[in-house]
């Protein structure tokens, strides 16, 4: 399995693209926005883009998923229904921030804690992780040992929970009974910065790691 993580908009939000290297298919993981960035590196890459795999519901993750989903006739898979309301409001949140072009969709899959999805030969297993936003999930890879966490965890931080409907405590515990128990060993890739590892975080993180009280 491959990744190439993109930034993307002014927010420098990591989209990644994960391509099964077996197959040379791919999936893209929150596309906020930039996509000619984004398609101009599948080209590159001279990958099939099988779906579009979102975390949540802000604008600089799923901005742009709607404009890339048709573009290569695909389906997006997440969140959790629970962020329904942000995507809805996706044309009022990039008002708001001087944005333009976001439309409003409905997945075709609304994701829920313990599934997984597919593409060419790999799995993610789904992992609803509260707290930035109600409706927030994760992917992990158990064969590669790496996660997609979105705003959940960063390296040295967490998400903030001030945005409507956060909330921190739900946050932590997500963190810590979600996150934690995948293994020290696995690599995650955050929804903005670089990317760190489980073990590292709870090793330091002033937020979450093993050390800060409950």
């Amino acid at each position: 399995m491959k990744v190439t993580l993109i930034p993307v908009t002014p927010f420098q939000q990591n989209c990644s693209i994960v391509v099964c290297e077996s197959t040379r298919r791919a999936v893209v993981v929150d596309p906020g926005g930039d996509i000619e960035r984004i398609t101009g590196e599948v080209e590159r890459q001279g990958v099939s883009v099988e779906k579009i795999l979102l975390t949540h519901g802000h604008l600089d993750h799923c901005g742009g998923a709607k404009a890339l989903a048709d573009h290569y006739g695909v389906k997006i898979e997440g969140p959790h229904r629970d962020d329904a309301f942000w995507i809805d409001q996706l044309p009022e949140q990039m008002q708001r921030f001087g944005f333009s072009g976001a439309q409003a969709f409905t997945p075709e899959r609304w994701l829920e804690d313990g599934e997984s999805v597919e593409f060419g030969d790999e799995t993610f297993e789904v992992y609803h992780c509260p707290g930035h936003t109600p409706g927030h999930v994760i992917f992990f890879s158990r064969a590669h040992r790496v996660a997609f966490v979105g705003d959940v965890l960063f390296a040295g931080s967490i998400g903030r929970t001030d945005f409507p409907r956060g909330n921190h405590a739900d946050l932590i515990r997500a963190i810590r009974e979600k996150l934690w128990p995948l293994g020290d060993d696995v690599t995650f890739v955050p929804g903005h910065g670089p990317a760190s590892t489980f073990g590292d975080e709870r090793r330091t993180n002033p937020y979450v790691g093993d050390g800060v009280p409950a």
